[in-house]
């Protein structure tokens, strides 16, 4: 006769899985469910399994809270920000093109309270070509704003389009957004908006909001733009 094989231990695994697929175990032994005794996740004292599943519903209902909290703070942190990009767009509607340029730049530094922000714009009609925001533009730039599919968001790594600030030095962290006439056309300007703090523009940031920007100074800025180039 062949010895019989010595019987696995019984896990807690295994222990677990029969109460899951057994759910009428405690129904018939419901005196257990008075005995069983828990650790207290806080005070670590014994307590009922009644009083643990009390516990863990309070802190479910807790985590839910401030996960509330955290929709309604950026929720608001959103409408302001969508405020102050309306009243941007507003300003630049109300502005004569021959101020265009200088008002989309007071405008985000006031309202966005954005330190030092530049703006460059090329191609542009024979009216505006003297001004000052067609100025020391190079290739290099247009060349590189004609990449920027997206907002540039992180560390100043000495691009040349700082230099346009009037403290270059004090940039820490940078967005550089590409101005289109409308999407999918040539880049003709860049904005450059610029902080001193190193995780002001950091590239965890969403890019929503500065796309808008760029999307909405591009489109009133075209009408300075030679319509040729």
């Amino acid at each position: 006769m062949t010895p019989s094989e010595p019987m696995s231990p019984i896990t807690e695994d295994d222990i677990a899985d029969y109460l899951v697929n057994t759910p009428d175990f405690f129904e018939r032994h419901a005196s257990l469910l008075a005995t069983v005794q828990l650790t207290h996740p806080q005070s670590h004292r014994a307590v009922g399994l009644q009083e643990r599943q009390a516990q863990m519903l309070r802190d479910k209902i807790k985590a839910l809270e401030h996960r509330i909290m955290d929709m309604m703070r950026h929720g608001n942190e959103n409408m302001i920000l969508t405020d102050k990009l309306h009243r941007w767009s507003c300003e630049l509607l109300a502005t004569p093109p021959d101020h265009l340029a200088e008002s989309a730049v007071d405008n985000i530094r006031d309202l966005f309270q954005v330190p030092q922000v530049a703006l460059r714009l090329w191609s542009l009609q024979v009216a505006h070509a003297q001004s000052a925001f067609a100025q020391g533009v190079t290739e290099t730039v247009q060349e590189f704003a004609a990449t920027l599919d997206a907002p540039y968001l992180g560390p100043n790594a000495g691009y040349e389009a700082v230099q346009w600030l009037d403290e270059p030095t004090k940039a820490a962290s940078l967005a550089l957004l590409a101005l289109r006439a409308a999407p999918g056309q040539p880049a003709f300007g860049l904005l450059v908006l610029a902080s001193p703090d190193a995780q002001r523009f950091n590239n965890q940031m969403g890019t929503d909001l500065l796309e808008r920007l760029a999307e909405l100074a591009g489109a009133a800025l075209s009408v300075l733009k030679n319509q040729q180039a």
